[in-house]
């Protein structure tokens, strides 16, 4: 089966998918981790740009999903662009971001292939998306394409599906669904069709590879400066996220063009 099949999967897996991802995104923007996310992007992106405003910077969302990112980011008054493949996705990112969406220019588009001029902006984030494309270098080729020179690309990601590749990591994945019925917290992997990911995860190519470090090898081969920070995850995520999802902690990619 083609990697172009794949794609045409993923749009109709995550359109299947949005009620309810955005249901998780309205709960992370009704709790404190909307704060927490707020003061992290802030401080990544200001460290980068200390002499610059919030409202002179151009920051593109590349699969914003129900919009979280693009949300927060539109609050601290950055220039916001965001981009899914599945426009089931961008309707309920609209609706989430309410009188905000006015501000930021969602569109349809693929990770793999965006419709913009070279060096378009200053700054380029994603959560959880590189792991789920057919072709993640071609992605980090066209995200370096459009970044600006002297900007920043922020990639929140981490090894999702490794289980499916070898047998610690399966291990570790069935204690995390232990610890979670014992916490009596929602299993976040029980329900959504989660076999058809499964399936979908099998045939792409990240989910066996150990990361971040095929990241940093990527990004330094597109000439950019790149570090990894894989302790990222104790600074943003819930408790019901670290008891979920302590065999995949989430890591952040921080590269500069």
């Amino acid at each position: 089966m083609s990697l172009s099949t794949i794609l045409s999967e993923n749009r109709q897996y995550w359109t299947g998918r949005s009620a309810g991802y955005s249901k998780i995104n309205r709960t992370e923007l009704s709790t404190e981790q909307r704060e927490k996310w707020k003061f992290c992007l802030k401080n990544e992106i200001m460290d980068h740009f200390p002499d610059r405003a919030h409202e002179e910077l151009y920051v593109l969302d590349i699969g914003t999903g129900p919009g979280f990112f693009a949300i927060l980011l539109s609050e601290m008054g950055f220039c916001v662009t965001a981009v899914d493949l599945t426009p089931a996705m961008l309707d309920e990112a609209r609706r989430n971001a309410g009188s905000l969406a006015e501000k930021i220019r969602f569109l349809e588009m693929n990770a793999e292939q965006l419709d913009f001029p070279d060096d378009s902006f200053d700054v380029i984030v994603s959560r959880n998306l590189t792991w789920n494309l057919p072709h993640p270098e071609k992605a980090y080729a066209e995200w370096s394409r459009v970044l600006r020179p002297g900007g920043l690309l922020l990639n929140f990601d981490a090894n999702w599906y490794s289980y499916l590749f070898d047998s610690e990591s399966l291990s570790a994945y069935k204690t995390d669904r232990i610890n979670a019925a014992a916490e009596g917290i929602h299993d976040a992997n029980i329900g959504e069709n989660f076999d058809i990911m499964e399936d979908i995860a099998r045939r792409i190519p990240l989910s066996g590879i150990r990361r971040p470090g095929w990241d940093l090898d990527i990004l330094g081969q597109l000439g950019l400066r790149a570090e990894a920070d894989e302790t990222f995850w104790e600074r943003v995520w819930s408790r019901e996220e670290k008891i979920n999802f302590s065999s995949t902690p989430m890591f952040i990619v921080r590269a500069g063009a």
